[in-house]
């Protein structure tokens, strides 16, 4: 004998599940959509590539200028304020590493080696991707301090201690993570922060024009 109520019971099992469908769906949709707004920023036009060697060369002129604090194992390069520009549009990724690439040239002579420009580079990059995902300002300039802290610290440690077996090399590390965290939150969280937060105001949101923010035009503080 069939039992009405099983069937009655299934069908409502199946119309339960029906929105939980359609919400996965719209979930996957909105997903695809936030990737392909987020690439879209990418462009390889004239005005993206003029755009990337404006902040290149503005990356490599204020390390230059302020060379004495750029470089070595305590350190403020104030030019890493400009990170916080990757945090309104992912294209300056772009700028702001081959920026970073051109600047460590120089460290070569401060005795840090090539690796300083490979690595040191791979941090910005890093940084600034993730910037680009970072939805609060603030936050998102303690990215950099994290990231360089652990590659550039373990880098400089690398450097400095050719011993890696020591004892000496746990202190080392940790004691140029704090120097390179301390001189990345100095010129992002503080110089940079305080600039573009002071801007922005001061423009009542036209400096996000200036410079073609994409991304995060109704950002927190």
């Amino acid at each position: 004998m069939i039992d009405n109520n099983q069937f009655n019971d299934n069908d409502k099992e199946i119309d339960l599940l029906k929105p939980n469908e359609e919400i996965n769906e719209v979930i996957k949709e909105e997903k695809k959509s936030a990737i392909k707004e987020y690439f879209s920023c990418f462009k390889l036009d004239s005005k993206s590539i003029a755009t990337n060697a404006i902040i290149a060369a503005m990356y490599v002129a204020l390390t230059y200028a302020f060379f004495f604090c750029s470089y070595g194992q305590l350190q403020v390069r104030v030019s890493e304020f400009l990170m916080i520009l990757a945090f309104f549009n992912p294209n300056y990724i772009i700028g702001l590493t081959l920026g970073c690439l051109l600047s460590n040239i120089y460290s070569v002579t401060m005795g840090l080696t090539l690796l300083d420009m490979l690595f040191g580079t791979l941090a910005t990059f890093i940084s600034a991707f993730l910037m680009s995902l970072c939805k609060h300002l603030f936050l998102s300039t303690l990215i950099p301090a994290v990231i360089n802290g652990i590659i550039v610290g373990a880098e400089l440690t690398f450097i400095l201690e050719t011993d890696l077996s020591s004892k000496n090399v746990p202190i080392l590390f940790w004691t140029n993570f704090g120097f390179v965290v301390l001189g990345e939150i100095i010129a992002i969280s503080v110089i940079g922060y305080i600039f573009f937060m002071s801007t922005i105001k001061g423009t009542k949101g036209r400096f996000l024009k200036v410079i073609n923010a994409k991304r995060n035009l109704n950002f927190k503080f």
